[in-house]
């Protein structure tokens, strides 16, 4: 049954009110002198370092949400457009050798660790040039030469693996580390809760990072959370929680620092909660119906990219024009991943089943069926299909407008015309496994 106060956030809502939460209305925002200046800038190098990142996050994501509306891009897409800071500043605070997870929305910290503007943007596209080979798309990017491992579209579903990393490293005595985001949604999932007792419990290497941008999708962080100070939902479970300014890069980078520090040399386990705001809506799809113009404005006027290059100018350490050069260096940067990835061949038909495995050695099984065509035959053996499965995969294709008949068929002889010998017919039957008992 609502309760009163849940009837009128509902009326608020309907009315046009909004139901989300001001800059000025973030709890205890005196405690992490949300808004303020707090720390000395860095040297020139890194401060060049850390607006051409934001920027080209920045022109990456609206870029992506272009190619979206041209339907370039398929299935869902989250933009972190006003979370660069946040991205940013936590991910500089990682070693080269430390490993980072992320959720859904995950462009940025792809490109924040190092991968190729190129090979994000082919994977959005789904191209077999993307980081993930076209088949993770927007959510599922993975590089593992940068140890990013990868975004998660379930909800708190990475954190059980940040913990299973964390504790790899510390079983193979490295001083490696983990980043492990979430969104302030996944605070209110079973396995945080998990996730924090076990870290503790075996004192694993590994922080965990809330980028609380007020939202769980539509639902404003009153709503869904009864603790709003999200630090604090962690203590319960023996791991401590900061909270830092999530709108400034200077503080995420700070406060993320000292909680890698303390989880890698004391083998402390960390929570850190980056207040901060997303611009655009939960995905492509989102109406925006919660909050108001005036809210999404408000923060706005906190842009921390904004914020961050008006203090270089003003300190002198770069002048406007090193800020106009640095963002159109973003743009062009950009303009050349939206043509490698438009440039970048869709993946081979037969590679479908190519990475698809199920691991079970009690019941021999086939991998994977192929249902599509009167021959039935392993997903594994699609290659070796005959010209009815090709044909009808190819029809398919062509419907669906996926690139040209040309580009779709790059494969090689298979195996029935490359040798037209005798010999003994392969049969699709499972092959019995042996074994003495």
């Amino acid at each position: 049954m609502a309760t009163r106060e849940t009837a009128k956030s509902d009326t608020a809502a309907k009315e046009g009110n909004g139901d989300g939460a001001s800059p000025a209305d973030v709890a205890k925002a005196e405690e992490i002198k949300f808004g303020e200046v707090k720390h000395d800038l860095p040297d020139e190098e890194t401060c060049r370092t850390v607006l051409s990142k934001m920027l080209l996050i920045r022109r990456f994501e609206e870029r992506a949400g272009e190619m979206y509306a041209k339907a370039k891009i398929g299935g869902f897409l989250h933009l972190c457009i006003g979370e660069e800071a946040t991205i940013v500043g936590s991910t500089q605070a990682l070693k080269e050798t430390d490993y980072l997870m992320s959720t859904y929305r995950e462009h940025g910290q792809a490109l924040a660790r190092g991968t190729h503007p190129n090979a994000v943007m082919a994977e959005l596209f789904g191209r077999e040039d993307g980081c993930s080979k076209g088949r993770g798309g927007s959510m599922h990017l993975f590089d593992w030469d940068k140890r990013f491992l990868g975004g998660y579209g379930i909800v708190g579903g990475s954190l059980p693996l940040s913990a299973g990393v964390a504790l790899a490293c510390d079983y193979m005595e490295t001083e490696d580390a983990i980043l492990s985001m979430m969104g302030d949604g996944a605070t209110n999932q079973g396995t945080f809760g998990e996730t924090m007792n076990l870290a503790a419990l075996w004192k694993l290497p590994v922080v965990f990072l809330i980028v609380n941008n007020q939202f769980g999708m539509g639902t404003a962080l009153h709503r869904h959370s009864a603790v709003t100070e999200l630090s604090r939902k962690s203590e319960g479970f023996g791991v401590p929680g900061a909270r830092c300014d999530g709108m400034d890069v200077l503080d995420v980078h700070s406060v993320v620092t000292e909680a890698l520090k303390h989880a890698r040399e004391e083998r402390q386990p960390q929570l850190v909660e980056a207040v901060t705001y997303r611009y655009r809506g939960h995905s492509m799809a989102d109406p925006e119906e919660y909050r108001t113009k005036e809210e999404v404005e408000e923060w706005r006027e906190r842009d921390p990219i904004k914020a961050f290059a008006d203090r270089l100018v003003d300190e002198d350490v770069f002048s406007q024009e090193d800020v106009e050069k640095l963002d159109q260096e973003a743009t062009e940067t950009v303009d050349e991943a939206v043509r490698f990835a438009d440039e970048s061949p869709f993946p081979d038909l037969d590679s479908l089943y190519d990475e698809v495995y199920v691991f079970d050695s009690d019941v021999p099984s086939w991998w994977t069926v192929d249902e599509r065509s009167p021959e039935v035959h392993r997903g594994e053996r699609e290659r070796e299909a005959g010209d009815l499965p090709h044909e009808l995969a190819e029809r398919g294709a062509a419907y669906a407008g996926v690139g040209d008949r040309e580009a779709r068929q790059r494969r090689g002889p298979r195996a029935d015309e490359e040798d037209s010998g005798e010999g003994e017919a392969g049969s699709d039957e499972p092959e019995e496994e042996g074994g003495a008992d």
